[in-house]
């Protein structure tokens, strides 16, 4: 088992701890809003959230990060680990202070308002965001908030809130974009150099009050190994040689035979945005297409008597392997209408989106269609999405009776609807769409919230700020159906479900020159996603599915915040605890109205979690250096769980106990600035009652620490060039997957 030094965890915490705040003298004039907003949309002056923010901004995204897609600029926030597994992934959930990489419905992403969160599962799969409606080029700032304490969000808040805002041109301007990464990936018996090409355009203009913008962004990547394939002991499947010897994520004696989804994307994004302004209002509109063309390959590390490769995995089975052999196609729209205003007294906001998928398929062979026949074709299944989706309307408003940020009465209304609609269809050739044949299996449902907020902040001296709100929503599950097969001939129909709850929320701001003291605390109820509903679990032959006892988890987070502000930077300590009764969590457990077990989502009695976050960022703390970093500590545990006793006191899946990043940039010459950041995060348990005991392994999640490096500068005022170097240390670890190893990444933009 690899390990971290001390001394390299202490050089992480001591470039944090060097980030100390400047003299009184230097200090930048007081606070007087409750979050400084720089953007001048209505959302902006309507969405003050009485928590904890973090900001990146364009120009730190061009100096410092290796960007090729937009999750790439969350890398280095305090707490926070995005889960991209390779340039071109699919699925990045974010995993937050209190939860893991398999919470993706904890935590909400936004871009000018509009969602950008999956809530179809609560997973690192369909769950996960939708990035790619957005580009790097046009974002203005992302600011990340954290904890459920603003009345204005849903209890999918309990992790973080991600709001991206994006630029409208104000006139003429042009951009395109080459990006060249090059991962260097060696693992067993995989050895290959896998480039990825991106090529991105926009264009924007105004023309008097209307302002167009139009983005093109193609993707052209290879992965290394999405997963690794294995059989159990220590002996090779049938009379063949090859394959390494491991052990499993229990312990267990393993033989590595292969690495399949060897993924090679081919991804387009066009986006077209127009805003009309109508004096005081403002009126927009969004439209995104975005298409994937995905073929996942498998390489066996077995050869037979004769050196031919084999892909047996058993006596007479290739299914190890066929099981990572795939093509996905698909094409999903988004839209967006916005219509927002704004007066010195009076901020309104309304937003209406869709995201809808027009088709989506991922095709398999069968496991009984044996390699390699089956990669020419043969019987298979054809897995359509098609109808997927989610639609939303937001309606929220901000009066100030004083003109200024003194009293500010906020409210607002939210309705969403969110449609599963997955069909497996058996097929006679997995790879000819046309074949498609009975459906083999199915799972369908919806969801709906209706909710009501209001928030009020009101500062009760010049210096202490009262903010205090409330959340009431009204949530229903229906239309859930389950079928297999194999199993039965007719669906299973699922019971309606409704809930509805209150969420209060309070916090109480001190401000006195440089400093900040802020005590927020929320409660949340965050409801199960359609995924989690009418998951498909099937064992021999009951069909299980948990929802008839599944409910919304309610959360109880607070945090105590002391920050001090400068003209040079910050440094804000902050302690937080979050209890979750009913926690949402993937665990084993007997399968209703039988004596089967499975593992499904099922609600975990009480998790507690709290910690201590330090984050600090100095600009020229030497002449033209500047320093930013943070440091995490979470301390968090299954408190109760009659369902799995083994799991009480265990650190909860997928959430480290230790986080760190440090950045250190320095500027030479005006045009020219060169990077150096770092990011490690300690041993994380993928099961409740630690049975993963190798985390150094496939389906393991080891810790890593990994140093990156970039170089940026402008060589004319219109043709700027980039070079960078992920991972520069090569460390190879696996987060489930395994993950990028060094990767170095070329970039050339030009502009009008």
């Amino acid at each position: 088992m690899k390990t971290l030094s001390s001394a390299s965890l202490c050089a992480l915490a001591a470039a944090t701890a060097t980030l100390s705040p400047a003299h009184a003298e230097e200090m930048a004039a007081p606070h007087t809003h409750e979050i400084v907003v720089t953007g001048t949309h209505a959302h902006d002056r309507i969405d003050l959230p009485p928590a904890t923010t973090a900001t990146v901004t364009a120009a730190t995204i061009t100096e410092q990060v290796n960007a090729a897609s937009v999750e790439d600029t969350l890398k280095y926030a305090p707490s926070l680990i995005i889960r991209k597994r390779h340039v071109g992934d699919n699925f990045a959930p974010i995993a937050t202070r209190t939860s893991g990489l398999g919470a993706s419905a904890r935590s909400l992403i936004y871009a000018d308002g509009v969602l950008l969160s999956a809530f179809l599962g609560n997973n690192n799969g369909n769950g996960s965001p939708r990035w790619t409606l957005v580009t790097p080029e046009e974002i203005e700032r992302v600011d990340v908030t954290y904890g459920p304490f603003s009345a204005a969000q849903p209890g999918n808040s309990i992790g973080t809130t991600v709001t991206i805002t994006t630029r409208s041109p104000d006139r003429l301007e042009a951009s395109a974009r080459l990006l060249l990464n090059v991962q260097d990936y060696s693992l067993y018996g995989t050895a290959r150099s896998l480039p990825t090409r991106q090529y991105a355009a926009s264009i924007g203009d105004r023309f008097g009050p209307l302002a167009l913008f139009a983005a093109f962004t193609r993707t052209d990547a290879k992965s290394q190994p999405i997963s690794i394939v294995t059989v159990n002991g220590a002996a090779n499947p049938g009379a063949t040689t090859g394959g390494f010897a491991d052990t499993s994520r229990t312990g267990a004696a393993i033989r590595v035979v292969g690495a399949g989804g060897l993924e090679h994307h081919v991804q387009q994004t066009a986006k077209l945005k127009a805003a009309l302004d109508l004096g005081p209002a403002r009126l927009s509109y969004l439209l995104g297409l975005w298409t994937d063309d995905t073929n996942g390959d498998v390489e066996s590390y077995l050869r037979t008597a004769a050196g031919a490769p084999s892909y047996l995995t058993a006596a007479s089975s290739t299914s190890g392997f066929n099981s990572s052999l795939y093509t996905r196609d698909a094409r999903h729209t988004a839209q967006a209408l916005t219509l927002e205003g704004s007066t010195p007294r009076f901020d309104w906001h309304l937003v209406g989106t869709s995201y809808h998928y027009d088709h989506d398929l991922q095709n398999n062979p069968a496991a009984a269609n044996a390699l390699p026949a089956a990669f020419a074709g043969g019987a298979g299944t054809i897995q359509r999405q098609d109808g997927t989706g989610w639609v939303t309307l937001d309606a929220k408003a901000a009066f100030r009776p004083h003109g200024d940020d003194s009293h500010v009465i906020s409210l607002g209304a939210h309705a969403n609807r969110v449609t599963l609609n997955a069909v497996t269809w058996n097929a006679t050739n997995w790879r000819d769409d046309a074949t498609q044949g009975a459906a083999a299996s199915h799972s369908r449902g919806r969801t709906r919230t209706l909710a009501l907020w209001a928030q009020d902040q009101v500062a009760l001296t010049p210096a202490l700020t009262l903010t205090l709100g409330a959340r009431h929503e009204w949530w229903r599950a229906w239309a859930g159906s389950n079928l297999n097969a194999a199993v039965s001939a007719t669906p299973l129909a699922q019971p309606e479900k409704r809930f509805s709850g209150l969420s209060p929320k309070a916090a109480l701001a001190w401000r006195e020159g440089p400093w900040t003291l802020r005590l927020s605390a929320g409660q949340a109820w965050r409801m199960p996603t359609v995924g989690e509903l009418y998951q498909q679990v099937t064992v021999g032959t009951q069909l299980a599915n948990p929802n008839p006892a599944l409910r919304p988890e309610r959360a109880r987070s607070a945090e105590l915040a002391v920050e001090r502000s400068d003209a040079h930077g910050s440094l804000r300590l902050s302690l937080f605890n979050e209890v979750v009764d009913g926690a949402l969590i993937s665990q084993t457990g007997p399968v209703p109205n039988s004596v089967l077990t499975a593992s499904f989502v099922q609600n975990v009695a009480q998790t507690r979690s709290r910690g201590i976050e330090l984050a600090a960022q100095r600009r020229d703390l030497l002449p033209g250096v500047d320093l930013s970093g943070s440091l995490t500590y979470a301390d968090a545990i299954v408190s109760r769980n009659p369902g799995l006793p083994a799991s009480v006191g265990r650190i909860m899946p997928g959430v480290p106990r230790w986080k760190a990043t440090a950045v250190a940039t320095w500027r030479p010459v005006e045009a020219l600035s060169l990077t150096a950041a770092a990011r490690y995060a300690s041993r994380v348990w993928a099961t409740l009652d630690h049975a993963d005991v190798n985390g150094f392994t496939w389906q393991g999640f080891g810790q890593y620490f990994v140093i990156d490096l970039r170089a940026a500068w402008r060589l004319t005022p219109n043709l700027e060039a980039a070079i960078g170097v992920d991972n520069l240390n090569n460390d190879k670890y696996f987060l489930f997957h395994p993950f990028p190893q060094r990767s170095v990444t070329a970039e050339l933009r030009v502009k009008l």
